[in-house]
């Protein structure tokens, strides 16, 4: 007998269904084909033997399983529960009308329960796009598949609960999540707040601008200032992720098995801190069956780079690109994927190798060209992807010891909402632009005017402090956010003063 059950693979973060066909016939034999890989093929033991702790066994006769379409590679262990229900119905223990309906996923213990798999919001939406009635897998992956509203979920804990599902001797409690109530309610959910940090105003107000314009930034200063606990606490001023974006966000971490237990969505910004031995690999993503990297894990949120000059010169360069193109792309010889790759950088280093170039207090104990030598391990094309440069200093002790609070992280956000909403606005009509640090040389020359006082000001800048010639763009495009945090529609000669002194490591003298 010829039974069809269905199952789905990822491929990037879409997913695409696979139909398992199970033939039993007479003979003794197992065969299963469709160019499954080595997780799949050793589901033959798994299923045998939670189908005997279940009461089950597969049948003693010739089974042939087909997976579909056969030149696609099959990876992982969600196939075991599919092939295990299509083997029972083949046989006919498990009832055959309602296998048509429903996309079937999970993996097999020993004792028949399961266990929770990677991408069920791809394989849902997938389910949907297919026009399946719904879709029953492990109860971890329930609520994040009950995302997609339209589906019929049911979460189950063994094999017991699908047979009797199917055969109409049992019920399935069909998991609803309230999408926009699970949403909403995590989304100020934030660990860190600048309501914590004591002084260091410059480098809050130098974040806040980052912030309200997209821009990358990097913190340059000496160990203990505070650049690790000024970085946690960008995602808790960034504008709150839209519906859309929480999607998107939910998608590639579901897709690289990062979801949080028994949770629907991610609400709140992603914040990834890899550390400096990093791969280039796992930085960027890859793999035999790609998977998403650690920039595709903080789209739509914040990467950070601590201690930049560690990380390996190839770990950095593959930057250059996804910072460009928000997009990651990833080729192999028979397909190639997309992982986007949306996010801030925020980079954070000391000054030297010694750490106390340009202290206040302890001397420098590198040698001569030394600090020029550490900061030339990080490529100056890189650093031209670099908006803003930020030297932090250590906070004194009166600023610490002062016991009146700082400003909350939610004010702060109020005005980067306010000025990103003026950036949205202007950039109606202009496709995958957002915000002022995406914004392309041509657009660039349209929206910055400058006066003649302001012409001459970034004119004199530009010879007096030596600063170099990337750094003009970069310059305007800070000025342009800091002239909508202020709400004023042209860059006066304020704004760009205030950005020209956040052009640090662009000096020429910097470092010698």
């Amino acid at each position: 007998m010829l039974v069809r059950t269905f199952g789905s693979a990822l491929y990037g973060i879409h997913a695409i269904t696979i139909t398992i066909e199970v033939c039993i016939d007479q003979g003794i034999n197992f065969f299963m084909v469709g160019l499954p890989d080595n997780a799949v093929k050793e589901s033959h033991q798994r299923i045998d033997s939670a189908l005997r702790n279940t009461g089950y066994k597969i049948p003693g006769k010739k089974i042939v399983i087909n997976m579909a379409p056969a030149d696609i590679r099959k990876e992982g262990s969600s196939y075991d529960l599919p092939i295990a229900v299509a083997i029972l119905a083949a046989d006919k223990i498990v009832k055959i009308e309602k296998l048509e309906s429903f996309m079937i996923l999970g993996e097999l213990s020993l004792d028949g329960s399961l266990q929770p798999m990677k991408g069920a919001l791809p394989i849902a939406i997938e389910a949907t796009r297919k026009g399946f009635k719904g879709i029953i897998l492990p109860l971890q992956n329930a609520k994040e598949a009950a995302i997609v509203g339209k589906l019929e979920v049911y979460g189950v804990e063994n094999i017991q609960q699908v047979i009797d599902f199917l055969n109409d001797t049992g019920k399935l409690e069909r998991v609803i999540v309230d999408t926009s109530k699970e949403f909403f309610s995590k989304l100020n959910d934030y660990e860190y707040d600048f309501a914590d940090v004591r002084g260091q105003e410059n480098i809050k107000r130098a974040l806040e601008i980052a912030a309200a314009g997209g821009h990358n930034v990097i913190l340059i200063g000496p160990p203990g200032a505070g650049k690790t606990m000024l970085a946690k606490r960008l995602p808790s001023i960034l504008p709150p992720l839209n519906l859309q974006e929480a999607l998107e966000t939910t998608k590639i971490h579901s897709v690289a098995g990062k979801m949080l237990h028994n949770h629907s969505i991610v609400s709140v910004r992603p914040f990834r801190s890899p550390h400096h031995t990093i791969s280039d690999v796992a930085l960027v993503g890859g793999g035999g069956v790609p998977q998403p990297g650690e920039i595709s894990m903080a789209h739509n949120g914040v990467l950070f780079l601590d201690e930049l000059p560690e990380f390996k010169r190839t770990v950095l360069e593959v930057l250059r690109q996804p910072l460009e193109d928000r997009v990651v792309t990833i080729s192999r010889a028979k397909f190639t994927v997309d992982f986007p790759a949306s996010f801030m950088l925020i980079a954070a280093m000391n000054p030297c190798p010694c750490g106390y170039y340009n202290h206040p207090k302890i001397e420098c104990k590198c040698g001569a060209g030394n600090v020029q030598k550490y900061l030339s391990k990080i490529s100056g094309p890189l650093f031209d992807r670099i908006d803003i440069h930020v030297e932090v200093v250590p906070v004194p002790f009166r600023e610490l010891s002062d016991a009146r609070p700082s400003e909350k992280s939610e004010i702060v956000r109020s005005r980067v909402i306010e000025a990103r909403q003026i950036q949205e606005k202007r950039f109606e009509g202009m496709p995958g632009i957002y915000c002022n640090a995406q914004m392309s040389v041509k657009i660039l020359r349209k929206v910055c005017h400058l006066d003649d006082a302001s012409n001459l000001l970034l004119k004199n800048a530009m010879e007096k402090l030596g600063l170099s010639a990337r750094a003009f763009d970069r310059i305007l495009k800070v000025s342009r956010t800091i002239a909508d945090i202020d709400k004023q529609p042209d860059i006066r000669a304020e704004h760009l003063a205030e950005a020209i002194q956040y052009r640090s490591l662009d000096r020429d003298n910097w470092g010698k």
